[in-house]
């Protein structure tokens, strides 16, 4: 056997590995969907809770910031979030963002210049992005009926991924964002979003005499799972473009095969809050 060859066979076996691997962590992965939320409670608030801190860390370690003040202030801005979301404190919402900007910006006066006003926005964003619309998940499982509706998210999600990729396989032709990500068509991105939202009609369809908040399930988890759909690309790109932008392969290494939080449920931390505003306006 020569040189190459063993090369090549080196190669397609850390392939292999790497697949395996990848395959045994998305099995654990839907095997604590499946149990975890549908339970609701307590368990998914503790997993959405940390699912969100993780993913913030993530996000200010690309940043240079998760060791410093202004991330700690991303820190404490998500678990007083948090305590709010459990005793469904929403009316201070609000005030809590204002008062996380407030302190963010008291520290880039007072410590002047260490920081630069584009990383304060940076650690405002993150907080945002990661510590906030994840929550949403547990919300959605909240919401009357959400024992139901909160499968959506997942529908929304996956199911766009899933039906996007197949559409733009077989019929991608017209590049959606040629520079972000070349292999992302439009064609595919319309399949997905008719895709999640005729898989969002069957399901409803399928359990239509277990919900009793929603009026018409059929109709609205199809609208839910659709404008799910065309959100979540957006969350895959934000992801795909920060790397980009700061030259990482992942933003971390917790899911072997997978990469960080940040890279296996970066198009969910945006379907979460867009289904879950969804069937709030929409019933």
């Amino acid at each position: 056997m020569t040189e190459t060859d063993n090369l090549k066979k080196d190669h397609n076996e850390k392939k292999m590995s790497s697949f395996i691997t990848r395959l045994i962590s998305g099995i654990i992965l839907v095997l604590c969907s499946v149990v975890i939320v549908p339970m609701g409670g307590p368990l998914l608030f503790l997993l959405t809770f940390f699912t969100s801190m993780i993913g913030l860390y993530e996000l200010y370690r690309v940043f240079g910031i998760e060791k410093r003040s202004l991330g700690f202030i991303g820190y404490l801005t998500t678990i007083s979030y948090y305590v709010l979301v459990w005793f469904n404190i929403n009316d201070y919402f609000t005030i809590m963002i204002v008062l996380s900007l407030m302190a963010l910006m008291a520290f880039y006066v007072i410590t002047y210049p260490t920081y630069k006003i584009s990383t304060v926005a940076k650690a405002f964003m993150c907080v945002c992005y990661a510590g906030i619309m994840m929550s949403y998940l547990y919300q959605t499982r909240e919401m009357p009926d959400g024992a139901y509706l909160v499968w959506l998210i997942f529908l929304a999600s996956w199911g766009a991924d899933t039906c996007a990729y197949c559409v733009g396989m077989l019929f991608g032709k017209h590049k959606m964002t040629p520079i972000l990500s070349p292999k992302k068509s439009v064609e595919g991105a319309f399949g997905g979003v008719i895709g999640a939202a005729l898989l969002g009609f069957i399901y409803a369809s399928i359990f239509k005499s277990r919900f009793t908040f929603i009026i018409d399930p059929a109709a609205t988890c199809a609208i839910a799972c659709g404008i799910g759909a065309l959100i979540s690309m957006v969350g895959d790109l934000t992801a795909s473009g920060i790397k980009r932008d700061y030259s990482i392969k992942d933003y971390g290494t917790i899911i072997p095969g997978h990469g960080g939080i940040m890279d296996r449920f970066d198009s969910m931390i945006f379907t979460a809050p867009a289904v879950y505003f969804a069937l709030t306006f929409l019933n």
